[in-house]
């Protein structure tokens, strides 16, 4: 909520793009909670009727494996923690862009693609490396970095100016200190800080320690599916991309369930556009795959109080 309350508007060059859309809503109600909360609700429902609509509409029971076990991991569990979170968003405009460059809409996608890096910088390392994936498997090459490069330039553009105005910050506190929801200091704290501040409260180390062995898995297991050639390179860096995050910072169960969020859409897109389906000693490696990460530690936040998302473990760890 609190995040969702931060516009272009009010001096704020990140992050802005949804809550520049609520920020009428939101100031005419005075930061009412009920205006984030529907906002989220719709991001969420968005999400799953999108899901739903991929599921039914596919001819292939691989895909739909990849989607029922993609919801079955702890990384679905993360999926509702998350409800409408900027992650939800970016990944929602990555599917609308998807289906965008399906229906020969190239520009359509492209435009999305923009839209998602003004919604959150790290769509850079996420959602676009998945839409260049797609946009070369369709495109010439020229093509393809012409449909990128506006998305690209955009992020730099904002990754380059300050994070927020002179004094933005203080003035959305004393805004949202009247609202019926508890804002967080810290979310907007983060609009204070360079990047070389932020390396300073966390260990790069250990959070590239998390995601080392979620990326050897999910890799590992895609180019046994795959067989390793020099087509792999593009999925490979389309799904590994979201570990550089580790840089970026500290949310390390937040960059595993999009490390393997990536896995699951180019596995997906690779099942369509090769038009196959899965042999027994495949879908046997895929479920090795899966089981594996079912072990995958996902703390997420209970007010505030960081618990544990996994399909194994002792009872306390998993809420029962």
């Amino acid at each position: 909520m609190t995040l969702q309350s931060v516009s272009l508007i009010e001096g704020f060059h990140r992050r802005f793009l949804v809550g520049t859309l609520l920020h009428p809503f939101a100031v005419l109600t005075g930061y009412d909670y009920r205006v984030f909360a529907i906002a989220s609700l719709v991001v969420l429902g968005s999400l799953l009727t999108v899901l739903a609509i991929a599921f039914f509409r596919s001819q292939s029971e691989s895909r739909r494996l990849v989607i029922v076990a993609w919801l079955l991991l702890p990384i679905g569990g993360y999926l509702f923690h998350e409800v409408g979170y900027y992650d939800q968003v970016i990944y929602l405009l990555l599917l609308g862009a998807l289906w965008a460059l399906r229906r020969e809409r190239a520009v359509l996608g492209s435009a999305l693609m923009v839209l998602s890096v003004l919604t959150y910088e790290i769509a850079l390392l996420t959602v676009l490396p998945v839409f260049g994936f797609a946009a070369l498997w369709r495109f010439t090459f020229r093509r393809s970095c012409a449909l990128v490069a506006p998305a690209v330039a955009a992020g730099l553009v904002i990754l380059a100016v300050p994070s927020a105005a002179p004094g933005a910050v203080g003035q959305l506190s004393r805004a949202l200190a009247g609202a019926n929801f508890r804002y967080r200091d810290d979310a907007l704290g983060l609009f204070n800080r360079t990047q070389f501040q932020s390396w300073q409260v966390y260990s790069i180390t250990d959070v590239l320690l998390y995601l080392l062995p979620i990326a050897i898995v999910v890799i590992g297991g895609f180019l046994i599916l795959h067989r390793p050639s020099g087509a792999a390179v593009l999925p490979v860096a389309a799904m590994a991309a979201p570990a550089l995050l580790a840089f970026g910072g500290w949310d390390e169960a937040r960059w595993g369930f999009l490390l393997v969020s990536n896995f699951a859409l180019v596995l997906w897109h690779w099942l369509g556009t090769c038009r196959r389906e899965l042999g027994m000693p495949e879908v046997g490696v895929l479920a090795a795959v899966l089981l594996i990460l079912t072990h995958i530690p996902m703390p997420y936040f209970d007010g505030h109080a960081p618990r544990d998302i996994t399909l194994v473990g002792p009872p306390h760890a998993v809420g029962i």
